[in-house]
């Protein structure tokens, strides 16, 4: 099997030296660009990882940017613990965020989970019909969302997010359940990563009923009435 192609945007050659080493021994195939330009210009990638702080522009707009033109899964490396910069990156079109300083344990179990989630679940020998929820239809075999006909463009981790609530309409799933099913069943970080990305979806999905959060255990997906 092919190794998996990183991407990396990051301007500090020191941190992009030894981020490329470690992530090289681990068995990806790493390509290290230093600016937005560069990274927008860059060939098609598995993955990407995008450091937000960069020399020539926002790294909100690149990841904007290159949500639009690719659909490999981004994860962003930033200094920006603030959950309001975290939510926003995500509906940027991030699809997970590493908080430096970060571990290269840490930053290459991110990158497995996430490449696990996006490729393994796009197996062609595997039954994944297609599934109407009220004006919502979610296609597990293309991985498209069409809401009243019209489709959302939604990240690899909100597609996932979206397919498992919607593996049992109505039924409430607990933040350690989602974790577990969508990150990764050995997940350490913060549980908020989910409400991040439930703000997003519901964003997405233009109603905030769509997700109903059931407080103090988790959240459960229903057509709005």
């Amino acid at each position: 099997m092919a190794p998996v192609r990183i991407l990396l945007v990051e301007d500090d050659r020191s941190i992009a030296s030894s981020v490329v080493e470690g992530l090289e021994a681990a068995g990806f195939a790493v390509t290290h660009v230093g600016n937005g330009a560069d990274a927008l210009t860059a060939a098609e990638h598995d993955l990407i990882l995008l450091d937000l702080g960069l020399p020539d522009m926002d790294g909100r707009d690149v990841c904007r940017e290159l949500r639009q033109r690719t659909k490999a899964p981004i994860i962003m490396l930033t200094a920006r613990s603030e959950e309001f910069d975290r939510v926003l990156g995500l509906e940027l079109g991030a699809d997970d965020y590493v908080t430096k300083p970060f571990s290269l344990r840490e930053l290459v179990a991110r990158i497995r989970a996430v490449a696990r989630r996006t490729f393994d679940n796009t197996q062609p020998d595997e039954p994944a019909p297609a599934q109407s929820i009220g004006p919502l239809r979610l296609d597990r075999r293309t991985r498209r969302v069409h809401l009243d006909g019209t489709e959302v463009q939604l990240t690899a981790k909100e597609f996932d997010l979206l397919a498992f609530l919607a593996g049992d309409i109505g039924a409430v799933r607990t933040r350690t359940e989602i974790l577990e099913n969508v990150w990764d069943a050995h997940w350490y970080g913060p549980t908020k990563t989910v409400d991040a990305h439930v703000a997003s979806l519901r964003k997405k999905l233009g109603a905030h009923e769509w997700i109903q959060a059931v407080r103090g255990v988790g959240f459960r997906l229903e057509p709005p009435e």
